[in-house]
């Protein structure tokens, strides 16, 4: 265990970059796993859209909400970034859409609708209900860019874009955002186990797991944990991103049929915006830790 733990933080040490990491094959929960850093709090950014998307997924299966009601998207929840979050009027979708951009490609303003459709105590509880103890959610996206608002110390109303770009590094550094006591957060083994749970049907109704799994496989995004792999292995993961923050969490399903949860949460040295190398180093890591679990395997 420490020659590929010691293998994996080369990786990151590389890319200028501290790597949190915890793999395990899906239904197996004696099985050998991959940790580094497995139990460290770590800031979960948009990670945080895969509990919300299960409780999204448990209401549509029990009845209590239905997937093609339609609902606009206003300015209020228009906050720039990708999807919905970044059109300049208005938009109308169903609920299942909006869940479908959450999770596919990170749309914030689809995510935050959907969040107060089922509502704080409906996320909780998912959480509640797999034991994840150490897994927090400080609200939805707006809320943590508010975090960020008050932090730079900015009136509410004031552009978030105009005041990232105002503040300087050091204040960046200090934001409670980048702080896993402060804001949103988790450790890389309750996130493969909320991953686990999904995969087996344990996070709520099989049809609710399904839909969750679904959207996630369909995920729009190629340059994380998908860079480490060849074509033919099944990537269905979620990124998070903050400043000097590059995570993504999923599940690697091989050619065999054999699935792995994979859960990686970087911090940059840097708060750079674009970090091709940590980007990288993600799927890097990420092959390592599945390939020691398979070879692992074979070797028992």
């Amino acid at each position: 265990m420490t020659a590929i733990a010691d293998e994996i933080e080369a990786v990151f040490a590389k890319a200028g970059a501290r790597g949190f990491v915890h793999a395990r094959e899906i239904g197996v929960p004696d099985g050998p796993e991959v940790g580094v850093g497995a139990d460290d709090p770590v800031v979960l950014a948009s990670v945080f859209k895969i509990p919300v998307a299960v409780a999204f997924a448990r209401e549509v299966a029990a009845g209590r909400l239905d997937e093609t009601e339609r609902i606009r998207v206003t300015a209020r929840y228009r906050i720039g970034g990708i999807g919905t979050a970044g059109c300049s009027d208005d938009v109308e979708m169903s609920w299942r859409d909006l869940a479908h951009f959450m999770l596919t490609m990170s749309d914030n303003a689809a995510t935050d609708v959907v969040y107060h459709r089922v509502g704080q105590e409906a996320v909780d509880r998912v959480l509640t209900d797999l034991g994840l103890a150490r897994t927090r959610l400080i609200g939805c996206c707006e809320d943590l860019f508010a975090s960020v608002i008050a932090d730079l110390g900015a009136k509410p109303d004031d552009d978030l874009e105009a005041v990232f770009s105002a503040a300087s590094e050091e204040q960046l550094w200090k934001l409670s955002v980048l702080d896993p006591e402060r804001t949103t957060s988790s450790t890389p083994r309750e996130i493969t186990a909320l991953l686990d749970a999904i995969w087996t049907d344990r996070a709520g109704d099989p049809a609710a797991c399904e839909r969750v799994r679904t959207i996630m496989a369909q995920q729009i995004w190629p340059h994380r944990i998908s860079s480490g792999f060849p074509a033919g292995v099944e990537i269905a993961a979620k990124t998070g991103t903050l400043p000097a923050v590059r995570n993504e969490a999923g599940v690697v399903t091989h050619v065999d049929g054999r699935r792995y949860a994979v859960a990686v949460f970087t911090r940059a040295e840097s708060l750079a915006d674009r970090q091709p190398a940590v980007d990288s180093a993600l799927g890097e890591a990420a092959r390592l830790a599945v390939d020691h679990l398979r070879a692992q395997t074979v070797t028992q």
